[in-house]
């Protein structure tokens, strides 16, 4: 048994347990176990991690699949909820985005909601931040000592970024090492968003960087479209969970970008569980990613 569990990769065992609950439903733990040729301590791990990346649903003694239900559009809702939608995936994607940063470096960060979650991972840095999200900037000046630099122009709660109608703004006259940003999808045509004023406001910023660095959860690979931002071979680096599908990783690698893979967060590895506090009145249309 031990033999197996070790050839089996991780990846590939996660991917057929998700098509045996898509195709029975539910099943308990010692069933699970049985068909995938490993211990029920083995599925159980398995069982929380992707219960808390939100692929599955745990239950008393096994787990069920997530029934599929009606396309909700982009409706009212706050930047918190958004934040907390696959939180376990964005928390890992940002922790490793926030390791590539060093003392003295000067970033770039976009707003959103996996961006925002490198707040919390950046408190010990003494950086040069220059970013459009309010949120992030307000995190980063009460808890870390940073250089945060913000670029000036109309608050947009709905979307979690500053936008300035002029070209003239602060941030414009900067150039960083990386720009990390978000996406509401990444394809073959390249990084898709899914708001016009998302895609002006990461436009103004992809050219003044090094290297871009895309955040996407697995969710990011469904083929939602959207509005182009821009082309693959501006991305250096793309940092995703170890849902991505295979074909979307490969994808990637084909268009020459390092692709990185992360364990989503569970609650044990987690276990304070929370976000960084929010800014009141975060609501609208479109929440970021």
């Amino acid at each position: 048994m031990a033999n197996q569990e070790t050839a089996m990769d991780h990846r590939y065992r996660h991917k057929h347990l998700l098509r045996l609950l898509a195709e029975h439903g539910a099943a308990p733990i010692p069933q699970l176990a049985d068909w995938l040729g490993v211990s029920p301590a083995t599925v159980r791990r398995d069982i929380r991690l992707l219960d808390t990346a939100g692929q599955l649903r745990r239950t008393h003694g096994g787990a069920r699949r997530i029934e599929s239900g009606p396309a909700r559009p982009h409706g009212p809702g706050t930047f918190d909820a958004a934040a907390r939608l696959h939180a376990g995936r964005k928390r890992a994607i940002a922790r490793r985005a926030a390791a590539l940063c060093a003392d003295g470096d000067t970033v770039l960060i976009g707003g959103g909601t996996t961006t925002f979650h490198m707040a919390p991972f950046l408190g010990e840095r003494r950086m040069r931040v220059l970013t459009n999200s309010f949120a992030m900037a307000r995190e980063l000046l009460a808890a870390s000592d940073n250089d945060v630099i913000l670029s000036g122009g109309k608050v947009y709660p709905a979307q979690g970024i500053i936008l300035s109608p002029f070209d003239t703004e602060a941030v414009q006259y900067c150039y960083a090492d990386r720009l990390f940003m978000g996406a509401h999808c990444l394809c073959a045509l390249g990084v898709m968003e899914a708001d016009a004023l998302l895609i002006q406001a990461g436009r103004r910023l992809i050219h003044q960087a090094g290297q871009v660095v895309v955040l996407a959860d697995s969710s990011k690979f469904d083929g939602r479209g959207g509005m182009f931002l821009c082309a693959l071979d501006r991305i250096a680096r793309v940092i995703t969970d170890t849902g991505a599908p295979d074909a979307g990783v490969q994808m990637l690698e084909r268009a020459g970008i390092a692709v990185e893979l992360v364990a989503p967060d569970t609650p044990a590895s987690d276990p304070a569980g929370c976000l960084p506090p929010q800014p009141c009145g975060w609501s609208g249309a479109s929440p970021p990613h």
